[in-house]
C-alpha cells in the first residue's frame, strides 16, 4: 500500500485521483506512527518551504520520514516535497529541510537566464533523463508540467537523474538510493506523468 503523506501542505486529492486511475488505491495518512507500514510514501506539496516544514515539526512527522527513508522502502517526493528532500532552502529565510539528499534549495538567478523568462517557472518544458526506473518507457527527454519558483542545487551529480533548462539548466529529478525526487507534477502531465506514478508503484 502507498501512502501520501498528509501534512497540510500537498494538493493531496489530484495525486490520489491520479494513482487511482492507474487502478492503485492508496491512503492519505496523517499520522506519522503508522508511516513504517506502508509499503512506499508520496511526499507531495503545494506552497513555502519554511511552512512545511513547520507543519511536519508540528506534526511529529520529521523522524518519522526519515526512519522510513532509513528502512530502503521507496519514497518520492513531488515538487516541493522533493524540494524538502535537501539539506535547507533560501525561500523566506534560510530553513532547514529533513536532509534526506546533499544540496540546496535556490531562487531561479535571472541573472543568468540567456532570455528574458518570467519566474516562476509554469508550464510545460522538457526533462533530460538518465536511465533509471522511474523513467522506464519514457524517451529520455519528455515533457512534464511544472510550477516553481525554486530549484534544488543538488550536491553529488551522481544523485542528479533529470534535469530541465530555463533560462538555464537545473536538477528536475533526483534519487539516492529508495529515496526520489521530481520537481513537476506529475499527476498534471497527463500521459508522462501517469508512466513515472506507474513506475513509481512497480519499484
Amino acid at each position: 500500500m502507498i501512502a501520501i503523506i498528509d501534512y497540510n501542505m500537498g494538493n493531496l486529492a489530484s495525486v490520489q485521483n491520479a494513482f487511482a486511475k492507474l487502478g492503485t488505491d492508496t491512503a492519505v495518512e496523517n499520522d506519522p506512527k503508522k508511516f513504517m507500514k506502508y509499503d512506499k510514501l508520496v511526499l507531495p506539496g503545494v506552497g513555502a518551504f519554511g511552512d512545511a516544514m513547520e507543519h511536519l515539526h508540528e506534526m511529529k512527522m520529521v523522524d518519522a520520514i526519515k526512519e522510513f527513508a532509513a528502512s530502503g522502502k521507496p519514497m518520492l517526493g513531488i515538487c516541493l516535497g522533493m524540494q524538502l528532500l535537501f539539506e535547507s532552502s533560501e525561500e523566506f529565510g534560510v530553513h532547514k529541510g529533513l536532509g534526506l539528499i546533499e544540496g540546496h534549495v535556490k531562487h531561479f538567478d535571472t541573472a543568468k537566464f540567456e532570455e528574458k523568462l518570467k519566474v516562476p517557472h509554469m508550464g510545460w518544458n522538457r526533462m533530460f533523463t538518465k536511465n533509471h526506473p522511474l523513467f522506464n518507457g519514457l524517451d529520455d527527454m519528455h515533457y512534464l508540467y511544472f510550477v516553481h519558483t525554486y530549484h534544488v542545487e543538488c550536491g553529488k551529480e551522481e544523485d542528479i537523474i533529470g534535469e530541465t533548462y530555463y533560462g538555464y539548466k537545473f536538477t528536475s529529478a533526483v534519487a539516492h538510493n529508495n529515496i526520489m525526487g521530481i520537481q513537476p507534477h506529475p499527476e498534471k502531465s497527463h500521459k508522462n506523468g501517469l508512466k513515472i506514478l506507474e513506475n513509481f508503484i512497480q519499484l
